[in-house]
């Protein structure tokens, strides 16, 4: 699908649809591509969805944190004049998502969630990353999926060349660290927005039971189950991913 990204001070985004407004926060190795079947399947049921570019690599080191993007996805939100949006984030960015709604949980109608940081963080793997080492990269890739096909050459390039970028490599794990400090297991009990946790039974990542615990800290949360799916729902399943979603959003009048 052709992507046209729009440019507006520090914003660089992707829009398509009219409606309610679904913001899409990616990934920390994940670009917006990762939700085209959300893109395909959700504007035509009366929904804006919207994909900001997340500054991972683009911010200081000093601004290279969870809470800064959280800080990030305000004033995008702010920038756009939008209210009660939906906020859908997959990995880093459903942790982002659950951190500003924290912060910020007037701008928030819901959320949804899959494959999300916040309670365990797994997600650098010990020895993670051996710059140089093709096949390992490889490994790493294969392993966030259930099908290992979906990490094609040009999937596990892109993470190859992301940890043998000496500034990106230190940011990875600047944020690998900024994730593990804002453990969000005190807050979420705290936290009543609507939450749709969509989780791969076969996470490897961000295992089964991270989703269990939270839909048992988060007050008012649905958990449902893709089989035969790893850490990234939307794009190793995107049809079954957006059933389970548009029936959510329907019985939940969103």
């Amino acid at each position: 699908m052709e992507r046209k990204i729009k440019e507006e001070g520090k914003f660089r985004y992707a829009e398509y649809g009219e409606g309610k407004p679904i913001i899409i926060l990616h990934g920390l190795m994940g670009g917006l591509s990762n939700f085209d079947g959300v893109v395909n399947y959700f504007p035509k049921k009366g929904y804006r969805v919207i994909l900001p570019e997340l500054p991972i690599y683009t911010n200081s080191i000093l601004k290279t944190s969870v809470k800064a993007f959280a800080k990030f996805t305000h004033d995008f939100i702010k920038h756009l004049g939008l209210k009660d949006v939906i906020l859908l984030g997959n990995s880093l960015g459903g942790h982002i998502a659950l951190l500003h709604t924290k912060l910020y949980p007037e701008n928030v109608k819901a959320m949804v969630i899959t494959g999300s940081s916040g309670l365990y963080e797994s997600a650098m793997g010990d020895s993670y990353p051996r710059r140089g080492d093709y096949e390992f990269i490889k490994k790493k890739a294969e392993d966030v999926f259930y099908d290992p096909a979906i990490a094609t050459k040009e999937v596990v390039d892109d993470v190859f060349a992301t940890v043998n970028d000496r500034m990106k490599l230190i940011k990875t794990l600047t944020i690998a660290k900024s994730a593990i400090r804002h453990n969000m297991a005190k807050d979420l009990p705290k936290m009543s927005t609507p939450t749709c946790i969509i989780w791969g039974a076969n996470d490897k990542v961000t295992p089964p039971d991270v989703a269990v615990e939270f839909e048992e800290l988060l007050p008012d949360a649905d958990l449902y189950w893709i089989d035969k799916c790893g850490h990234a729902a939307m794009m190793e399943h995107p049809d079954e991913f957006n059933e389970l979603l548009d029936a959510w959003l329907t019985k939940r009048k969103f």
